[in-house]
């Protein structure tokens, strides 16, 4: 039986991880943390001083993820997405939070100074939503807000409800 592959992708905490855990746990597909993986298989290409942080090699997280992508049924949760080939995702949602939970969210965390700020200004600037519009067909992405445990309870109704409507019009 035939499964869609989704993307939840959107700023640092907005919730992808914990909505595609979820999502994963109900629907029994396959769920992929890019940037577990990357970590796991040092999947990256040198560290960026500015932000604290490891830069990816995405041309590597490709190559780890092209069978998985193949076979279907894969939650992919990364915040960026432009680098994803487009054939690989069936639907995409971009996760939305205020910037009040948002700041909050990304402090606990840590993000202090520039890497913050900026987090903030992606957000405020929708420039993940953007980049999803310009690289996938702009009928297969939505964004979804992820302020409250409501929302994700909405959230997970609406994809699960998606993703069982898919497997009946494909299979």
């Amino acid at each position: 039986m035939r499964r869609p592959n989704v993307l939840l992708t959107g700023t640092p905490g907005v919730g992808k991880t914990t909505l595609g855990k979820e999502l994963a746990s109900r629907t029994g597909m396959t769920y992929v943390n890019v940037g577990d993986m990357a970590k796991d298989g040092e999947l990256y290409e040198g560290f960026d001083e500015e932000y604290d942080c490891p830069i990816l090699d995405e041309d590597r997280v490709i190559d780890e993820l092209e069978d998985k992508m193949i076979e279907g049924g894969v939650i992919v949760d990364y915040h960026g997405c432009d680098f994803f080939p487009e054939r690989w995702f069936h639907i995409v949602f971009v996760l939305r939070t205020e910037n009040s939970f948002l700041y909050d969210r990304l402090e606990s965390r840590g993000y202090k100074g520039k890497k913050l700020q900026d987090n903030i200004q992606c957000e405020i600037f929708q420039t993940l939503y953007e980049e999803a519009l310009l690289s996938y067909r702009k009928e297969i992405v939505h964004q979804l807000h992820s302020n409250t445990p409501e929302d994700l309870e909405r959230n997970l109704d609406q994809i699960m409800q998606w993703i069982e409507q898919w497997m009946k019009d494909n299979n």
